[in-house]
């Protein structure tokens, strides 16, 4: 294997040089993101099976060059957890470089366990133990040293290897086709732009907010999304959780109410106060029936719908035989009660798992195909 690193116009030419026409390319990326909201490249690492280097965004101005690979649409782009990397390739060149295939829902697929990391995966895999030293490293201080650049390069030689015997495990039992549905999703912008209006539903301690206190959250942490996204600021450095739940709960009408509140210093009186005290009035003339409400508690099953979790639970069971997989790495139990309780939103509906065992549960679940037990032996007819 040969390695390098890539810190020149001449170098980053010569590379591309050696990678264009590759079957696939493995690839992973470096960021931080403490002091801003759009995570900040620091480096790019990929490997094609014979040449593996690190690419330095901080040092060439232009990677343009490498940049028409990625976009290129014959070579696959091979990822691990690739929703980070990518979300980098969309918010700042509106690309995904397509088509992909991502090693951690593929690891699902092949029973080596839902989210697992890159380093598990490896020594699962390959046997090969990866040092974890550099996973807090500051990736944009310069000069990178041998031990950077060495966990860095590792990260896209063994993803490599990884790709190539998983492909051929799924080709095998015929699965590949079923990841067809997670990496749509990776692809989606959707995935990266999430609405504004929906921040308030990662504010912590909104729980303790109710009715209108809830319709003054959702336009504060709406506001605050949106400030963080033009300024390019973490949301905490705009405004922390802890203190919009308090204005929330105060619900502060005039600047001298607004300053008593713990947590608002004289700077965010001065700079926001009349945009925050005009964002609480407006939001709390919302009318009742347009109150953002919490997500609740689902009720307790029925016992006809208790037994039918079970009943589904014997079929997820057949259905993991049958697919050489572990029921726990198809759904948990509270999968199969979202399920019966038609939550739509059910893991089980989303991805592989719809088509190995969503849509049989369903279809067992309306009758359309039964459990069978012919002398002691149960089938899934």
């Amino acid at each position: 294997m040969q390695e390098y690193l890539i810190d020149t116009p001449d170098a980053l030419q010569t590379l591309c040089g050696q990678l264009r026409g590759s079957e696939w390319l493995a690839l992973d990326t470096e960021f931080i993101r403490e002091r801003t909201y759009y995570p900040r490249l620091c480096l790019i690492q990929v490997s094609n099976g014979e040449v593996a280097a690190c690419i330095d965004p901080i040092v060439l101005e232009d990677i343009r060059p490498f940049l028409d690979l990625m976009f290129d649409g014959s070579i696959l782009k091979v990822f691990h957890a690739a929703r980070q990397d990518l979300e980098i390739f969309w918010n700042d060149w509106q690309q995904f470089p397509l088509p992909l295939f991502d090693t951690q829902p593929a690891a699902a697929l092949l029973g080596y366990g839902d989210q697992v990391g890159y380093a598990n995966l490896v020594k699962q895999v390959l046997g090969v133990d990866l040092p974890k030293d550099q996973s807090r490293t500051d990736w944009s201080a310069r000069p990178l040293d041998e031990n950077q650049l060495r966990y860095a390069l590792d990260d896209v030689i063994y993803l490599g290897e990884l790709y190539l015997q998983m492909r051929g495990k799924l080709s095998d039992r015929e699965r590949l086709q079923w990841l067809a549905a997670d990496f749509a999703i990776l692809a989606d912008p959707a995935t990266y732009e999430p609405a504004p209006g929906d921040a308030w539903k990662r504010v912590k301690g909104r729980q303790h907010l109710r009715g209108r206190q809830l319709a003054v959250l959702q336009t504060l942490a709406e506001w605050r999304e949106n400030q963080a996204r033009s300024r390019d600021l973490p949301r905490k450095w705009v405004m922390k959780d802890d203190l919009m739940v308090e204005l929330c709960r105060r619900l502060p009408r005039k600047p001298d109410a607004l300053a008593r509140i713990r947590g608002v210093d004289a700077g965010l009186v001065r700079k926001e106060g009349k945009t925050l005290l005009a964002l609480v009035q407006q939001a709390s003339q919302t009318p009742k029936e347009q109150w953002p409400v919490e997500k609740q508690r689902p009720r307790p099953l029925t016992p006809q719908q208790e037994a039918m979790v079970d009943y589904l639970s014997a079929g997820l069971r057949l259905l993991a035989a049958e697919h050489e997989l572990s029921p726990q790495a198809i759904a948990t139990h509270k999968d199969l009660q979202r399920l019966v309780r038609g939550d739509a939103d059910c893991p089980l509906l989303r991805g592989w798992r719809r088509a190995l065992a969503g849509e049989p549960l369903q279809a067992l679940m309306k009758g359309e195909r039964q459990l069978d037990n012919r002398q002691g032996t149960l089938a899934l007819k």
